[in-house]
């Protein structure tokens, strides 16, 4: 017995497949009906009838053999011939039926030899596969044996393939136009799939437009409106940040002009420091909030990109403290994506690799249909527990790091951010150099 696991495995996963069975099993079914009905029934209805009058014409040729006896009966053979439309009956005498079974066709047991055996009383033996179109009859008379060559079509129905075929042909007919339907009716559900999953993906689909049916016009028309709304909101957000990141550059700019004018001290250093900082934070701030606004994506060569941000990283490290970066890159990897987002979240999480480690490795490679970027250090990591707390805007898992010593929090988030605007995501794990492991995937 089939379970229910069983019959949703061996269901189609697609819409077209399943609708294409919706339409089909009742064809079929309705095939299996009229083929027993109308075939196997009709068949055996014609057959009948046809084997009627044969057996009775037979019948009528062992009685008057029966009457007149051998001699008289080759006498009348050739009347015969002409008032039995064919039928010829040919007496051998002293022969006897062959003792193998009858190799006809099993409508010709079920019918013809149980009428031509209830008319007559004698065993009867027929054969209609040896011949391509008569039947070989044969009677047990007494001493002899009479055999009866009859063309196939006056013994039982031959048109059956008449039959097979116009079902065949109105099947495979309802079929084609049920398909060339279906294609049509699923074709706008597909674009609408594919529009939304690039949207997801952070990439641009100006060309979509609603199509289809009511329903699925409707679906398309509040994926239209959902993706503006989307997007009104990420520009009202950018030129919001925008607005209010210009606004404090003014202040903090004649701040540095007046700090510029004074005499060094302490105090003064002090506060330079300080409005350097503030301006860095503004930065953070603004780049978290303006995302991956403004940029569309297009094909980048990923190697490339991963190269030009480790040797960016590599300069600002020997500009401090040197700290070797490794890069690993298995294939040539070409992706549409937004590459200044892109090069924004390797950048993060290789700064945030090389602050809190001694040595760095960038790779990346396939997996798949997805392409994953991995950012590994040896630091100390972060614990199992609090990984996903990593990610919170502002959030910083070591409470008693100042300021001064990197970071806002909104490096991971940022990463993060941009990673899922490409329909992927950022996880964190354990690295193979002992600290942590920073995993972009993005789906191609």
């Amino acid at each position: 017995m089939f379970s229910r696991g069983w019959f949703r495995r061996s269901m189609p996963r697609g819409l077209f497949g399943r609708s294409l069975i919706i339409i089909v099993m009742p064809v079929v079914v309705l095939q299996a009906v009229v083929t027993y009905l109308l075939f196997d029934r009709q068949w055996e209805a014609v057959t009948t009838r046809i084997s009627r009058g044969v057996a009775a014409q037979i019948a009528l040729f062992v009685q008057s053999y029966e009457t007149l006896g051998p001699d008289r009966f080759a006498g009348e053979v050739v009347r015969l011939q002409e008032t039995t439309f064919g039928l010829v009956p040919v007496v051998k005498q002293g022969e006897k039926l062959p003792e193998t079974e009858s190799p006809a066709f099993e409508v010709l047991k079920q019918v013809f030899v149980r009428e031509l055996s209830t008319r007559i009383g004698r065993p009867v033996w027929v054969d209609s596969d040896s011949l391509e179109d008569l039947v070989d009859i044969r009677i047990q008379l007494d001493g002899a044996v009479m055999q009866v060559m009859a063309e196939r079509k006056r013994v039982m129905s031959t048109n059956t393939h008449v039959w097979v075929l116009w079902m065949m042909g109105t099947a495979l007919v309802l079929l084609s136009v049920a398909i060339l339907f279906l294609r049509n009716q699923i074709r706008p559900i597909v674009r609408l799939a594919d529009a939304a999953e690039a949207f997801g993906k952070g990439r641009d689909v100006p060309d979509f437009r609603p199509s289809g049916a009511t329903e699925v016009r409707r679906a398309s028309l509040a994926f239209i409106d959902m993706r503006e709304r989307i997007s009104r909101f990420v520009q009202q957000r950018t030129d919001m940040l925008a607005g209010v990141s210009h606004d404090l550059r003014t202040p903090l700019t004649r701040m540095k002009l007046e700090l510029a004018m004074m005499k060094d001290s302490g105090s003064i250093q002090a506060l330079k420091g300080d409005v350097e900082e503030m301006e860095r934070m503004l930065e953070e701030y603004l780049a978290f909030a303006r995302g991956q606004a403004g940029e569309s994506a297009s094909e980048t060569d990923l190697g490339q990109l991963l190269k030009d941000v480790v040797a960016s990283a590599k300069r600002k490290s020997d500009a401090k403290a040197a700290k070797p970066v490794e890069l690993s890159v298995k294939d040539d990897l070409i992706v549409e994506l937004r590459p200044n987002a892109m090069r924004r979240c390797v950048t993060n999480l290789l700064e945030n690799a090389l602050r809190h480690g001694t040595r760095s490795e960038v790779s990346a490679a396939m997996n798949g249909s997805t392409i994953e970027i991995a950012v590994d250090d040896d630091g100390p990591g972060i614990p199992p527990e609090q990984r996903e707390e990593a990610f919170r805007p502002f959030h910083r898992l070591d409470s008693g790091r100042t300021l001064s010593s990197g970071g806002v929090g909104l490096g991971l988030a940022i990463a993060r951010d941009i990673a899922r605007g490409h329909g992927g995501d950022i996880s964190l794990g354990e690295s193979k150099l002992g600290g942590l492991r920073a995993v972009v995937r993005l789906p191609v």
